[in-house]
């Protein structure tokens, strides 16, 4: 399951790797758990693939999947070509390993298991952008927070290299979220609390690396003021594909797990002794459960509202 060798396209200056994938991949929605709503501007999805705009390190690149028979082909275009093609399988979920993973240990799971037995844990790889979002997303309602991410980067992103359709965007870098004026924050109904908490984040935003483990990413987030484990969970599920992140202190996933296991609402400390079973896979359970319950859950509250974030 890695890529072939890169292959120079003569005509445009292109790459493109063909990446072997197992039968029954879920592509679609391995994906889909990493674009913040559908207007997502660094996401498109198209007739000819899936458009990803993204950066590695200070290069941006546009990325294009494919299905193709046995894989998917991945073209990227951009400085940072060579970097998002290489990452390529961890995006497609081919770095998660569900070895050990018990579904079987309740019925629920178990079926859950089966019925989305396609859908991998994705590995992101750019760390940075999630952070952004899982700060926007604190507190909030969802549609908000995402509604805010797509304003700021329509406006302040790069436009994706490459044929890439029009509104694609790549997300600014660190250094210019830190300097974006207060009245940007506002006109994108962002509070003083998250705008301060990410311009925080990125004066030490070169420590938060792809290469490092969940726990220690996790670690280094939380010396930031404003990011709890919640924020830290988000960021390490989606960008290194984290498959033991819990959520601690979300407002609707507790809720989800109580209900989906026993019938009944859980807190969070409830929600940890549910999983507990399947430590090492706890995010890989959260996910699961979310999409075999989508639109199931009882009204408990505001789904995507977010409790502050844990110190």
């Amino acid at each position: 399951m890695h890529p072939g060798a890169v292959t120079p396209e003569p005509a445009t200056g292109d790459a493109h790797v063909v990446v072997a994938c197992p039968p029954g991949l879920d592509v679609r929605r391995t994906l889909l758990r990493l674009r913040r709503g559908t207007g997502d501007p660094t996401w498109a999805w198209q007739p000819d693939g899936v458009w990803h705009a993204t950066r590695r390190g200070d290069d941006v690149a546009t990325l294009r999947l494919q299905p193709v028979t046995g894989g998917v082909r991945a073209d990227a275009w951009g400085p940072g070509a060579a970097g998002v093609l290489a990452d390529a399988p961890g995006l497609l979920g081919l770095h998660d390993d569900v070895s050990g993973f018990a579904a079987h240990l309740h019925p629920v799971v178990a079926r859950a298991h089966r019925t989305h037995a396609g859908i991998r844990l994705a590995r992101g790889g750019d760390v940075w952008p999630a952070v952004v979002t899982a700060v926007l997303e604190q507190r909030v309602v969802g549609v908000d927070a995402k509604a805010s991410w797509r304003r700021l980067v329509a406006r302040h992103g790069t436009r994706a290299p490459g044929p890439a359709p029009t509104a694609l965007r790549v997300a600014p870098p660190a250094r210019v979220w830190a300097a974006l004026p207060v009245w940007e924050w506002r006109g994108a109904g962002v509070d003083a609390q998250r705008s301060d908490t990410v311009r925080r984040a990125a004066a030490v935003a070169h420590a938060f690396r792809a290469d490092l483990t969940s726990t220690e990413l996790a670690r280094r987030l939380q010396t930031v003021p404003g990011i709890g484990p919640w924020t830290a969970a988000e960021v390490t599920s989606r960008a290194l594909g984290d498959p033991d992140a819990v959520q601690v202190g979300d407002a609707h996933l507790p809720h989800l797990v109580g209900w989906a296991l026993t019938g009944r609402r859980a807190d969070d400390a409830g929600m940890l002794e549910l999983l507990a079973p399947w430590q090492g896979h706890r995010q890989r359970v959260l996910v699961l459960l979310e999409t075999a319950h989508r639109g199931q859950l009882p009204a408990y509250g505001p789904r995507g509202r977010r409790a502050l974030p844990m110190r």
